[in-house]
């Protein structure tokens, strides 16, 4: 095995490229990738921030250069995006909807979501998805929008130690991150809401992109290569169930249910749909010009 030795001259040099994401399973092939640091010889060291707080926050630590990249629900950067986020997508992380889980408190008298009427969201903060997903579960209840009430809790952790029996929050977060909570009763699962898009895009930052657009191209490339890896392996069910202390039969639900994105292909008729959609909800004030929030070099657009 070859060591390799460098100066501290070198290190002095060294360039650093922050990349943030949930501390959840979606983000293993970044989490491997980053692990391996592959441009150390090149002079960049590769850092990996957990976020537990969800994209809303994410997206704030783009705004105030506090990260590079950020794997971000589509539907809360495109949001951001709208009201001035300085970030352009590089790509999707997640081709497959989300599956939210619809949680109260877990001893709460409450076992279906038609027994809801006055619904109030634990919210990770408002932009997330814990929020903007709301939108979708009440369309589909036929709940008025305008009667929606919020309260910030932070995280799933903020949310746990939030709820009460008598208030009956509603808290939506992905359903196989929250599902040791819900089978230790913590929390009680009344229903699902999938999101009608992709769910995860890759995001960088423009003053990354006027850095170190080319080897960011190459990152998102090498987690690429890792994805497909992923989704091909034998092992990865036992990996991540071990990684994540997830039960090992839910993770292979969840892999089932799930494609990571493998290439820069995006789909011009896909994601207008899910413009579209958004705008409907109040999410997006009108369709956005892919232009402007897709980067214009390593994207293939297909139909």
């Amino acid at each position: 095995m070859a060591i390799i030795l460098y100066s501290f001259d070198h290190f002095c040099k060294m360039k650093t490229l922050r990349v943030t994401g949930v501390p959840e399973h979606f983000n293993l092939p970044w989490k491997k990738v980053i692990a391996k640091q592959p441009f150390i010889s090149r002079g960049l060291k590769l850092e990996w921030i957990e976020e537990s707080r969800g994209s809303g926050q994410m997206n704030l630590a783009i705004r105030n250069d506090e990260t590079d990249i950020a794997l971000i629900l589509t539907e809360s950067f495109l949001q951001d995006f709208e009201n001035g986020s300085p970030s352009k997508m590089i790509g999707f992380q997640v081709l497959s909807p989300l599956v939210w889980g619809i949680h109260i408190y877990g001893k709460s008298l409450i076992n279906s979501i038609s027994q809801i009427k006055k619904p109030l969201f634990l919210v990770s903060r408002i932009g997330s998805g814990s929020q903007l997903m709301s939108y979708v579960l009440a369309k589909r209840e036929n709940w008025n929008k305008a009667n929606l009430n919020f309260e910030i809790v932070g995280n799933l952790q903020g949310a746990l130690g939030k709820m009460t029996a008598d208030k009956s929050e509603l808290f939506l977060w992905e359903k196989f991150t929250t599902k040791p909570w819900v089978d230790s009763g913590e929390f009680k699962r009344i229903g699902e809401v999938p999101s009608p898009w992709p769910c995860f895009v890759m995001v960088a930052s423009q003053k990354a992109l006027n850095r170190f657009e080319e080897l960011i191209l190459e990152l998102r490339d090498l987690v690429y290569q890792e994805s497909q890896n992923l989704q091909t392996s034998n092992s990865t069910a036992e990996e991540i169930s071990t990684h994540y202390n997830l039960k090992l039969e839910d993770v292979k639900l969840w892999l089932a249910q799930t494609q990571w994105a493998v290439n820069g292909e995006i789909s011009v008729s896909g994601l207008k749909k899910a413009m579209n959609e958004m705008v409907d909800l109040g999410i997006l004030k009108s369709e956005l010009r892919l232009e402007e929030f897709l980067i214009s070099e390593g994207i293939h657009l297909i139909s």
